[in-house]
């Protein structure tokens, strides 16, 4: 079975790299974070987010030293890099092959992914569609945004589609007061 897997490249505000952990842990995603990193995973910062009490039970996630540790460890799968210079749309990626690895690579909230690695991938760079009102998303948002069309491609494979009975069940909104 494949995997869907979000690299952060040196992300530096740990509440977006929160919210990314917390989308990774609901959608079975695997979280590479290449350093430098902005902050420190034992932060209260990202603990605010929400999951400091899922880094180590429920959170699959790497620390690479540079890009080039991450891709020696990496070498098999497909790779997109997200930026707004990309050519090709998020919609134009087909991710429905379940035993695929699938890697989308996000760069620095200030700056993003380097110059020199989207030219030597020119072909594997896509963007999100938006208006000419402002240049990019938040993080996080772009995170989820991907995550979901590539499983949603995928059928959503080992993900619940109603209310877990381990919560309030799927019959909550029926039932009389």
């Amino acid at each position: 079975m494949g995997t869907i897997n979000l690299v952060l490249f040196e992300p530096e505000i740990p509440q977006n790299t929160g919210n990314i952990m917390r989308t990774c842990i609901a959608t079975n995603t695997v979280l590479h974070l290449i350093e430098p990193l902005g902050f420190s995973l034992d932060s209260k910062h990202v603990k605010r987010s929400g999951v400091n009490y899922h880094l180590n039970n429920e959170l699959t996630y790497y620390v690479y030293k540079n890009i080039d540790e991450f891709f020696e460890k990496n070498p098999n799968g497909k790779f997109y890099f997200l930026t707004r210079y990309g050519h090709k749309g998020l919609y134009d990626v087909d991710t429905s092959d379940l035993n695929q690895d699938y890697y989308f690579i996000l760069g620095k909230e200030s700056t993003g992914i380097p110059y020199e690695i989207l030219k030597a991938n020119l072909d594997k760079c896509i963007r999100l569609p938006m208006t000419n009102k402002t240049r990019s998303l938040n993080l996080s948002n772009c995170a989820a945004i991907i995550v979901y069309e590539a499983l949603r491609q995928q059928g959503f494979p080992g993900l619940e589609t109603e209310e877990p009975e381990i919560f309030k069940g799927k019959n909550f909104l029926t039932k009389d007061s």
